[in-house]
């Protein structure tokens, strides 16, 4: 039985005081330094014999040395200086050399020859093991060791398991060996449904998917809470209100991914009924608020049939056309499209054209007013401010060419949907008259 464990060599404050409690920690822990962790990797009065002291890239009796020269070669010299590995085997269960040689094949399958690394086996106490300490800066190219739980469970544990039952040793057993085991407290709350410091995180989630119809409503709905985004690196992030470290997505649960959380909203489960879940907070319910849906015509009409298909107003239809929830994903533009025909009265495209028109002419003359005083006034403070007019003028003739393209597309989706209703109603009756046909079994 082989257990290992393995602790980062550097300098830190907030760590002394751990690593010198020697109630928690070994000699070998207590290292602060590379240098210190060599040495004491290669203390004689710990080895019995110079057969049980390896080095690999590097040489015993300058092996501080070697690895300091690597570092400046990489112009790596700060950070975390190396890694302190001790893999320890029940008493009475393996000879010296068969430990010291599992030790240099732990080595070389963990670390390839990449960095440089000393190995040694101690006989000094009721149970043998091994101590490697390694460069944290590799030889080949100058790339820093990655140290985690997932590279422990998978990298370490997992070759030092292999390598015992090599040997016809015991193996340490557990239901989740494969996979980076969560802190005892956590997944004991957990297996007894008590809250954790997730909680609360998941049920503003699950709340916010729920008052959403689109990606970008949610993250509206949780920045109105209190809750800030980072999106510009490998995994996305969130951080609560009043908390100072952020937490990945995929902390939370594979159903807290940003894809899984997309899922979710476009498509939630039949458990909760239409009718029960939240609308989302935009300005298109207020201003369909006092409107009736039969007094409505042309475009209007158009944008009112399409989001109440999608389900975006109050009374949402049992069964959404596949027709129409295929374009879901646009449903952030949509919205936005009618909220611009209701505000502005648009009944045809004739008049989204004479808008789009009245839109660029303007944008014209601004251009050429603020041609004017980059030329003359290029420090003028109304430079800004037509700036910002222009963005939303641009902003506006794009809307209006979009809606006068997305409106065609729309009618041709919503007259498949009303076929595929069609087609069901068609089927549902057929269902209806074979029962009635049939009659009650006995």
């Amino acid at each position: 039985m082989a257990y290992t464990s393995i602790i980062p060599v550097h300098r830190l404050d907030n760590s002394v005081d751990y690593v010198l409690d020697e109630k928690k920690t070994s000699r070998s822990q207590n290292a602060d330094s590379l240098q210190a962790a060599v040495d004491y990797a290669l203390n004689k009065d710990k080895t019995e014999q110079d057969l049980f002291c390896s080095a690999i890239g590097c040489t015993l009796d300058s092996a501080f040395e070697d690895m300091c020269q690597i570092k400046r070669m990489w112009h790596k010299e700060k950070g975390v200086q190396g890694f302190h590995l001790v893999q320890s085997f029940a008493a009475g269960e393996v000879t010296p050399e068969l430990a010291h040689q599992i030790g240099r094949e732990l080595a070389d399958r963990l670390l390839g020859g990449r960095f440089q690394v000393v190995i040694s086996t101690h006989l000094n106490t009721g149970h043998i093991h091994n101590h490697l300490v390694w460069n944290s800066v590799s030889i080949q190219t100058g790339k820093k060791y990655r140290s985690n739980e997932k590279n422990y469970v998978t990298g370490v544990r997992r070759i030092s398991d292999e390598l015992c039952r090599k040997y016809h040793l015991s193996v340490i057993d557990t239901e989740k060996s494969e996979q980076v085991a969560r802190p005892y407290a956590q997944w004991l709350a957990e297996q007894e449904g008590k809250p954790t410091w997730k909680t609360v995180i998941q049920q503003d989630v699950d709340s916010a998917i729920t008052a959403s119809l689109t990606w970008k409503q949610f993250l509206r709905v949780l920045e109105q809470r209190g809750y800030t985004f980072r999106f510009d690196r490998k995994y996305p992030t969130l951080k609560p209100p009043g908390k100072e470290r952020t937490v990945r997505f995929k902390t939370l649960g594979k159903n807290y991914t940003p894809e899984a959380i997309q899922r979710r909203i476009l498509y939630p489960k039949r458990s909760v009924p239409a009718g029960k879940r939240t609308p989302p907070a935009h300005g298109l319910l207020l201003l369909l608020g006092e409107t009736q849906p039969r007094k409505l015509t042309g475009l209007r009409a158009l944008y009112y049939s399409y989001l109440y298909k999608v389900g975006v107003l109050r009374k949402k239809p049992p069964y959404p056309s596949y027709a129409v929830r295929e374009d879901i994903r646009k449903l952030d533009q949509r919205i936005e499209q009618a909220e611009f025909i209701f505000q502005h009265h648009v009944e045809d495209r004739g008049q989204l054209a004479s808008l789009r028109q009245q839109a660029e002419d303007e944008i014209a003359v601004l251009l050429k007013q603020r041609q004017k005083l980059y030329r003359y006034e290029p420090d003028s403070p109304q430079i800004s401010a037509l700036t910002e007019k222009l963005r939303q003028l641009r902003h506006t003739a794009k809307l209006c060419r979009n809606i006068e393209t997305h409106s065609v597309e729309m009618e041709q989706r919503l007259l498949a949907a009303q076929e595929e209703d069609r087609q069901r109603q068609e089927r549902e009756e057929k269902q209806q008259e074979r029962k009635t046909k049939d009659g009650p079994r006995r």
